[in-house]
């Protein structure tokens, strides 16, 4: 790696967005200074500032590849303290109450606890000898100059009741604050207009908890991941995350949201449209009590449309935007936005805001698209619904089940799933002609395995049925 010695840039925000920015900055600048209001360094368990990281998470295809370039040999790392790691195509999927088959597509997922992955990958981060952090300091403000043309530092202040405010100069201010991000008031404080932003409201909650694990229960795959359809709009993501530990994580929609108390909890999983789960953790060994989180509505903001910005202030990460989480894919877009700093520093030690602000939202279109898009198919969603976004979740529907008769589908669906394929390879003709070779209309969801009459044939873990 580089050594930098463009003076001292500023992150704000120590998760998986900004130490991957901290990363590739310190390529480039002399020092990085990480700034977080928590407790970070060491930290392998949910804290204060990241109530999410409770909640399963996977780390996916390109996300996977690109951590990896930049700590190299960090899978055999994670593999060697227990973190689980399989293909993505190998899991136990289903969509609208089937499931696809399985398809190996050497595409790797990494199902570690989200604190315990963040942890590594700070612990690399915070080895390289640029790189600094500052814990448990709340971020005020930024500081610009006379003119407000630019960014040259920001103010923080210790937590407790006797901290005194400080002013820290900086060469390049990176925001990566996530959701709360403050950056829009800052804007409009600064005589700068604020972004404009995209909403899509789909009223989620995870509620999350954890077994020990039994063999059986996954028969050799790493995870079962009944998805959330609009005929089955009640879903789980149910995998190990240890050696002994496994996660389940219900998700539920626009109000419909998994409960906390255990009796609660099992019912719901009993609910899923598939018995996978519930015949799994009916008598499992809970370890902890089941907690929740709510996520009311995926957010982009459109920084790239503004006509000014300040110089010497990046966003990235949430702070840029935030998607639903059953996608999976706010990490493996972090990925990318660091990829995409990377590539400006490499042009110039201090990159040109909008034009940088430009290309990230060229990353984020495309996994806006998947997530956004999806989310649309829910009747009840809010939103608007383009041609193309009708269009897309049609013939989606009959992409997946498709995929529950031909492993080939299953193989491109996880590629785009994992950002490796846009979702216009979907549609190349070749693939159509598997697609709708199986599914001319639209097909009816799978039917909710409680509905089936007594003794009905129902799916067995190969995916097929047996009586």
């Amino acid at each position: 790696m580089r050594t930098g010695s463009n003076g001292r840039a500023i992150v704000l925000g120590g998760s998986m967005a900004g130490i991957l920015a901290a990363r590739v900055l310190a390529e480039s600048y002399a020092q990085v200074l990480v700034v977080d209001r928590d407790t970070v360094l060491g930290v392998d368990t949910p804290r204060r500032g990241t109530p999410h990281t409770a909640h399963a998470h996977g780390l996916h295809a390109r996300g996977h590849l690109i951590l990896e370039e930049l700590f190299p040999g960090i899978t055999d790392e994670l593999r060697a303290v227990g973190v689980p790691t399989g293909d993505l195509g190998e899991m136990r999927w289903f969509f609208n109450g089937r499931r696809i088959l399985p398809a190996r597509t050497g595409l790797i997922s990494v199902t570690a606890p989200r604190p315990v992955l963040e942890c590594h990958v700070r612990n690399r981060v915070a080895a390289l000898p640029a790189v600094t952090f500052l814990q448990e300091h709340d971020v005020l403000d930024l500081v610009a100059s006379a003119d407000k043309e630019r960014i040259v530092g920001v103010r923080v202040q210790p937590r407790g009741v006797d901290g005194v405010p400080v002013t820290l100069d900086a060469d390049l201010v990176v925001d990566a604050t996530g959701r709360g991000s403050r950056t829009p008031a800052w804007l409009e404080q600064l005589g700068y207009d604020r972004p404009a932003e995209d909403r899509v409201k789909i009223g989620l909650a995870y509620t999350t908890r954890r077994y020990r694990t039994r063999p059986e229960w996954f028969d050799g795959v790493q995870s079962i991941n009944p998805v959330a359809s609009p005929a089955h709009p009640r879903g789980a993501f149910f995998g190990q995350i240890g050696r002994d530990t496994c996660i389940l994580s219900l998700t539920g929609i626009l109000g419909d949201h998994p409960p906390t108390d255990p009796e609660g909890f099992l019912e719901f999983t009993r609910s899923l449209p598939v018995p996978d789960v519930y015949e799994a953790v009916r008598d499992g060994e809970p370890l902890d009590d089941p907690v929740s989180f709510r996520f009311p509505a995926s957010v982009r903001r459109r920084y790239e449309r503004l006509s000014r910005f300040p110089d010497r202030l990046l966003v990235v990460g949430d702070a840029v935007c935030s998607f639903n989480p059953v996608y999976g894919q706010g990490m493996s877009v972090a990925a990318l936005q660091a990829m995409t700093l990377r590539r400006h520093l490499r042009a110039g030690p201090t990159p040109q805001p909008l034009r940088f602000l430009a290309d990230v939202a060229r990353a984020i279109d495309v996994p806006w698209e998947i997530s956004a898009g999806g989310d649309l198919d829910f009747p009840q969603v809010q939103g608007r619904r383009s041609l193309k976004v009708r269009v897309g979740n049609a013939y989606l529907a009959r992409f997946q089940f498709a995929a529950t008769r031909d492993a080939r589908c299953t193989d491109a669906f996880m590629r785009v799933a994992g950002l490796m394929d846009p979702p216009q390879a979907l549609m190349r003709p070749a693939m159509a002609v598997r697609v709708l070779r199986h599914a001319v209309r639209r097909p009816a969801p799978g039917p909710h395995w409680l509905d089936r009459p007594t003794g009905q044939d129902r799916p067995t873990r190969s995916g097929q049925v047996a009586p």
